[in-house]
């Protein structure tokens, strides 16, 4: 009877992860982007195809959330180790008029040297953040170009296949954003 318990253990199916960051794996969402980076270059989603991508939306002028969530990555990044080289953050701004290529250049990496900053016209922007599902809308002094920009504070993350995995919500600490992405560059 042993025998036959311990064979039927081996068979049961695989154990599914158990993320500490909400799952979303088979979303229908949040696919690809066509974005380009501080160099012109246009930049998708598959370019960073082996590596863990973790996509936030946000803008330089931020005085809160985009700062933190970056500079929370860079602390992700930190606790991984050599398998930090295996991630790629990106993130996208929501405020194009002023994230020119040269700033993102400046600000993205200042958190971190691998960390890439991509932008795109305002009517491109809308359309990605739409399709990732993000919320941005200008207050303030709109006209006078003194304003700040609203906008969803999560991170998605995908795995090294390019699939939509995890949505970290902003606040999240470093080191459950790092056991969830080792679990992801583990293959789960």
């Amino acid at each position: 009877m042993a025998l036959v318990l311990g064979l039927l253990a081996g068979c049961s199916a695989p154990e599914r992860p158990q993320f500490r960051s909400t799952d979303i794996t088979g979303a229908d969402y949040a696919k690809d982007f066509a974005l380009n980076d501080p160099s012109g270059q246009v930049r998708h989603l598959g370019d960073f195809k082996g590596k863990v991508v973790t996509v936030f939306f946000g803008y330089t002028h931020c005085p809160d959330v985009c700062p933190t969530t970056l500079a929370t990555m860079a602390e992700v990044v930190r606790q991984l180790g050599p398998e930090g080289d295996r991630v790629q953050v990106i993130f996208v701004t929501v405020d194009p008029e002023r994230d020119t290529p040269e700033l993102l250049k400046q600000y993205v990496p200042a958190f971190h040297p691998g960390f890439l900053g991509l932008s795109a016209d305002l009517a491109t922007t809308a359309a990605v953040a739409r399709d990732f599902k993000v919320f941005f809308k200008k207050q303030g002094d709109v006209a006078g170009g003194n304003y700040t920009v609203d906008h969803s504070a999560g991170t998605y993350v995908f795995d090294p296949q390019g699939r939509l995995r995890l949505y970290v919500k902003h606040g999240e600490t470093a080191d459950v954003i790092a056991a969830d992405i080792r679990q992801l560059l583990a293959g789960h």
